[in-house]
C-alpha cells in the first residue's frame, strides 16, 4: 500500500484538485569540546577518532536540524563523556552517504541518522552493517532499510493532534460547512506519511459525515517552504473559500500564512503546525496559526543519545516497543515518545520546556501577546 501510493504522488494523483503552474537555521558550529562536535555537514570537517556518528538531513526543512537537535544530542553526549560528531547533510542526498562513510572511515561505532530518503538513508545503513557498525534510524524510518533500532514520537498521534485541534479552531469560529486542505509532507519521508494517516484516519471522517468539506491535498517535495507557498497559493485560486489547512508542519503553515496574509486572510483561515518552532509560536501568538505539535526534542534526543552510548559501551540496550517496516515487514526495536498538541491555551508549557527562549519568543513584537497568552508577566 505505501509503494503504492508512493506512485501515486509521484505521478501527481494524490491531489483532489489538479493543480497547475510552476511549481532557517543556521549551524551551531564547532564548540570545541573533546566529547561532542557538531559541523555543517561536508566529510573534510569531520575530526579524527568519531565514537558515536551521527548525520542530520538538512537546515531548510525544520528549524529544528540546526538548533534543538544538534544542541541536544551534542549536550546528552558530553554528559555522558563519549565522543561524538555531528554533522549536517544540507539536504543533499549524496553528501548524506559520504558523511557516513567518512564518519565509519574515522572509527564510528555507531551511527545515528535521520535519513533524506530510504533509498539514501538505506545505502548508509547497509555501508555500516557491512562494518558492523549498528544504526539507530532518529526522527524517520528507513523504510526497508534494516536500522538497528528507531527512536522518535508517535506520529501518527501527530496527525491525530493536528486534525482534532484544526476541527476545534474551526467550531471556535462557527463557521458552516468548512472547506478544509492538506498541505502535506515529503513523499519521501516515511513520517509525512504517519503523520498523514493520523490526520486522514480523523478528517476523512468528518468528510464523509457532512461535517466538513474535503479541499485540495497534496504533497510538498523535500518539506520545502518555498514549493509550499507556491502549491498554497494555486490551491487558494481554486479554493478561495478553504476555512482550514491543515499544514503539516509549522514551515508548511507559515508558508500558508504568507499567502493568506497577502489575500488579508490570515487568522481568518485555520492553520495547523508542528515542532513548535518559534515561528509557529509566534503565528499563534498573532492569531494567524491555530495550532502546532510540541515534540519535545530534548527528549529524543536524550533517548537517542542513552541508546547510541549502551552500544557504543557494549551494554544491553533497555527494552523497547516494535515497530512494524511498511515496506520490509520487518520489526524494528522502537523508542516511542509522545508528542503534545500546543494552543494559545498552553504555549507557556513549550517554555516551561526550555525548548525555546522566552526572550526570542517574546521579543517586543510580541511582548504583549506574551503577556496576554500568561507566558510572561
Amino acid at each position: 500500500m505505501r509503494k503504492s501510493l508512493l506512485a501515486l504522488v509521484a505521478a501527481g494523483l494524490l491531489t483532489t484538485a489538479t493543480l497547475t503552474g510552476c511549481d532557517d537555521g543556521g549551524d551551531t558550529g564547532d564548540t570545541g569540546s573533546d566529547s561532542a562536535r557538531t559541523s555543517n555537514g561536508g566529510s573534510e570537517t569531520i575530526s579524527g577518532d568519531v565514537g558515536i556518528g551521527v548525520i542530520l538531513p538538512d537546515t531548510k526543512s525544520s528549524a529544528r536540524w540546526s538548533t534543538s537537535d544538534p544542541t541536544f544530542l551534542q549536550a546528552a553526549f558530553e554528559k555522558a563523556n563519549v565522543k561524538a560528531e555531528i554533522v549536517n547533510a544540507e539536504g543533499d542526498k549524496e553528501e548524506f552517504k559520504k558523511l557516513a562513510d567518512t564518519l565509519l572511515d574515522k572509527g564510528a561505532k555507531v551511527l545515528v541518522i535521520a535519513n533524506l530518503d530510504a533509498a539514501s538513508g538505506k545505502a548508509v545503513i547497509q555501508d555500516a552493517r557491512s562494518r558492523n557498525v549498528p544504526v539507530i534510524d532518529y526522527d524517520r524510518l528507513t523504510l526497508n532499510g534494516g536500522a538497528d533500532y528507531y527512536v522518535s514520537f508517535d506520529n501518527e498521534r501527530v496527525g491525530f493532534l493536528q486534525a482534532t485541534e484544526l476541527k476545534k479552531c474551526l467550531d471556535a469560529k462557527n463557521v458552516a460547512n468548512p472547506v478544509v486542505a492538506s498541505l502535506n509532507g515529503s513523499p519521501t519521508d516515511n513520517n509525512a506519511f504517519l503523520f498523514k494517516e493520523g490526520y486522514d484516519g480523523v478528517l476523512n471522517q468528518m468528510f464523509n459525515d457532512g461535517q466538513l468539506q474535503k479541499g485540495p491535498d497534496q504533497f510538498v517535495a523535500e518539506w520545502d517552504n518555498d514549493t509550499g507557498r507556491e502549491i498554497f497559493s494555486l490551491m487558494l485560486k481554486q479554493y478561495p473559500n478553504l476555512d482550514g489547512v491543515l499544514a503539516a508542519n509549522d514551515g508548511l503553515g507559515n508558508a500558508a500564512i504568507e499567502v493568506l496574509r497577502e489575500k488579508k486572510l490570515n487568522g481568518k483561515v485555520q492553520v495547523t503546525g508542528q515542532d513548535a518552532t518559534v515561528e509557529g509560536l509566534q503565528n499563534i501568538l498573532a492569531g494567524d496559526q491555530c495550532m502546532t505539535v510540541f515534540k519535545d526534542v530534548k527528549l529524543e534526543a536524550d533517548a537517542a543519545a542513552e541508546l547510541a552510548v549502551a552500544l557504543f559501551q557494549g551494554k544491553k540496550p533497555p527494552a523497547l516497543d516494535k515497530l512494524k517496516d511498511p515496506e520490509s515487514g520487518a520489526y524494528v526495536p522502537f523508542k516511542k515518545l509522545e508528542p503534545k498538541a500546543i494552543t494559545i491555551n498552553n504555549i507557556k508549557t513549550v517554555v516551561d520546556a526550555k525548548f525555546v527562549d522566552v526572550n526570542t519568543l517574546c521579543n517586543a513584537k510580541f511582548k504583549r501577546a506574551c503577556k496576554t497568552a500568561g507566558v510572561i508577566d
